[in-house]
C-alpha cells in the first residue's frame, strides 16, 4: 500500500505568512492533484504552543536565523509561527482537506522542536505516524510539502529509518534556503540515504499505466 505524506501545507509557510516559503502556495495544487492517486493521504501540521523554545522571541537578544542549543540539539531560531489554534496554523484554504485520512501534529512540546513528521528533533517522542501507517499496511511513502531543507528532509530521512520505501516528489516541495545551497544539499542528503527523487509527472505516468 502507498501513502502520500503532505508536510506542513499551512498558512504561515505560504507567501505572506509568518515563516513564508517562496512559492510555497504552488505545491497545494500538486497535492490536490496527486491525493486521489494514493491509497492513503496523511498530513503533518506544525502545532506549536505559544512561546515555543524554537521561537526567536523567547530568547532575549536573539533573532530569526540565529542558532542555540535546545536539549542537546542545535536549533535554528524562527519567527513565531503555526501557534496552536491560530489562522497561521491552519492548512491552506485551497487544500482539499476531505482527501486527508489522518493528521499528525508535531512541535507540540514547548522545549524541543519537531521537523520530522515522525519524531521530535531529539527522536525521543513519536507522533504515532509509524505505527498508524504500519497498521494500514503501508510499505511505500511519497513525501511532498514545505520546506524541502527542513521538515520535508527530516520526514523523509525518518521514513527511511522506519523501514518505508521512500519517495520525494521534488516538484511538490519548496525550500527555505536560509543559506545558499541548503535545498541542493538537502536533496543530496536524502538521495544518498536512499530516498528516491521523482516528479509528480512520474506518478501520473505510473498511475495511468
Amino acid at each position: 500500500m502507498k501513502a502520500l505524506i503532505l508536510v506542513d501545507l499551512q498558512n504561515d509557510f505560504m507567501p505572506g505568512g509568518a515563516l513564508a516559503v517562496e512559492e510555497g502556495n504552488e505545491v497545494v495544487a500538486i497535492a490536490n492533484y496527486l491525493a486521489p492517486r494514493f491509497d492513503l493521504v496523511v498530513a503533518t501540521q506544525d502545532w506549536h504552543p505559544a512561546n515555543h523554545a524554537s521561537f526567536a522571541s523567547t530568547h532575549q537578544g536573539r533573532k530569526p536565523g540565529d542558532q542555540v542549543e535546545l536539549n542537546g540539539v542545535t536549533q535554528t531560531l524562527w519567527p513565531d509561527h503555526c501557534v496552536q489554534g491560530t489562522p497561521g496554523a491552519d492548512f491552506h484554504a485551497n487544500l482539499h482537506r476531505n482527501s486527508i485520512d489522518r493528521i499528525f501534529h508535531k512541535g507540540t512540546n514547548p522545549e524541543i522542536d519537531s521537523y520530522s513528521g515522525f519524531y521530535d528533533n531529539n527522536r525521543q517522542f513519536s507522533t504515532g505516524m509509524t505505527d498508524w501507517l504500519r497498521k494500514q499496511g503501508v510499505e511505500q511513502v511519497y513525501i511532498m510539502g514545505l520546506a524541502t531543507d527542513y521538515c520535508v528532509k527530516f520526514t523523509a530521512l525518518d521514513a527511511i529509518k522506519e523501514g518505508f520505501r521512500t519517495f520525494l516528489i521534488t516538484d511538490g516541495c519548496r525550500g527555505v534556503n536560509l543559506n545558499s545551497g541548503d535545498v541542493a544539499l538537502a536533496l543530496s542528503q536524502m538521495s544518498e540515504t536512499g530516498v528516491n527523487l521523482i516528479s509528480s509527472r512520474e506518478i501520473e505516468i505510473a498511475a495511468s499505466a
